[in-house]
């Protein structure tokens, strides 16, 4: 028993001494971080003294379809309030990315249809690790006739597939993989597009050093981290994935995030040179466009028939800086969210014509059950 206390004690001295330790030393760093001025790069948020005009915009200046976005509560959600909330916007249609299958696809396609059906659109998502199952090719292709035949519009693909997607025996599924062919094949036969994502920015299989300016976001996020030792590089997924494009010119597909080619639009240009059945959007990469106003508006010239309005996660504030990019020619302001854009943003007012066709006309011309009057009534 007497042991026993004293060894009790003892561990509360240890306790205590180290606490003192720790306490000491936080305090004195803390000390010598104001002496010194010193501060972490995610305090540090300066404010311009540049003076230059602005002009913010919270509503788009023409109607718009948003080709990827995510309400994963569709089946359940009130619906009255995000129509009001796409209204102030000028959001005519909605095409919900995630719509999964089975229960949860049927009472989302409900909810749409008993309260808001010209408004919203639903995207197909598949199981590619139920890849071995014997009637997994005739079971996939089913779905797929039966959701097109329901009203499904598409099928998204996530990332996960060349990536974290593993078949039983724990093998990563490539995207190319020649067993997912008749996915790719249904899609097209029910003229329905396959937006698919793959990969993630070439910097996350970048070393995580001073130079990799994608930093922050891994030091925020670390599991967006590609290991190159344990995952595919990212030229090998983005060639299983035009892979995929050239064996299937009979479908359409988007590809998702401009096909993490921003920053490079030489190389995404020849991309939609060679690939005449693919199209892009700019969801979550506006960061990329808004550091290079006049090589990205002569781009959204150029291609200006194959490109989308998307914008991935839903925030209605974060729309206002995709239309001041897009509309405005405003200079050296702020992006929504610094882990994506440490650098500022500059507008590259692309004229009428070209706003309208990534606004609307695309979409409208990809998706022809969506109601044309939507973008008459809601215009300006």
């Amino acid at each position: 028993m007497r042991w026993g206390l004293l060894t009790f004690r003892l561990l509360l001295k240890v306790v205590l001494f180290i606490s003192i330790i720790f306490g000491v030393c936080y305090y004195s760093i803390d000390v010598l971080q104001k002496k010194k001025n010193l501060m972490d790069i995610e305090v540090y948020s300066p404010k311009s003294t540049l003076v230059v005009p602005e002009h913010p915009v919270k509503r788009a200046k023409f109607p718009f379809v948003d080709v990827h976005n995510h309400q994963f509560d569709m089946p359940i959600k009130d619906l009255s309030k995000l129509v009001a909330e796409m209204d102030s916007l000028n959001m005519g249609f909605m095409i919900n990315l995630s719509g999964y299958r089975g229960l949860y696809l049927r009472k989302s396609l409900e909810n749409i249809s008993e309260n808001a059906p010209k408004r919203f659109g639903l995207f197909l998502n598949v199981d590619f690790e139920a890849i071995d199952q014997a009637d997994f090719a005739t079971t996939q292709v089913a779905l797929i006739d039966s959701a097109a035949k329901a009203g499904v519009m598409g099928l998204k693909v996530y990332k996960s597939l060349g990536l974290s997607s593993k078949d039983r025996n724990g093998h990563r599924i490539a995207v190319k993989d020649a067993r997912l062919d008749p996915i790719w094949e249904a899609c097209g036969k029910n003229n329905i597009p396959v937006l698919i994502h793959t990969g993630e920015p070439a910097s996350f299989w970048q070393p995580k050093d001073k130079f990799n300016e994608r930093w922050l976001e891994l030091r925020q996020k670390p599991g967006r981290y590609r290991d190159p030792k344990t995952n595919p590089s990212f030229e090998e997924v983005l060639a299983e994935q035009h892979a995929i494009f050239k064996k299937h010119p009979n479908t359409t597909f988007i590809n998702a995030h401009l096909g993490w080619m921003g920053n490079d639009l030489d190389r995404l240009g020849k991309h939609l040179d060679q690939y005449p059945n693919v199209m892009t959007e700019i969801g979550a990469v506006l960061a990329e466009l808004g550091r290079q106003p006049k090589r990205a508006r002569q781009f959204f010239i150029d291609y200006q028939d194959r490109l989308l309005f998307g914008k991935d996660s839903y925030n209605v504030s974060e729309y206002y800086t995709y239309f001041r990019v897009l509309e405005t020619e405003d200079e050296y302001f702020d992006y929504y969210r610094k882990r994506h854009a440490h650098w500022k943003m500059y507008g590259l007012a692309l004229p009428d014509s070209v706003l309208q066709k990534v606004y609307y006309e695309n979409a409208l011309r990809l998706f022809p059950t969506i109601d044309i009057h939507l973008f008459k009534l809601h215009q300006p």
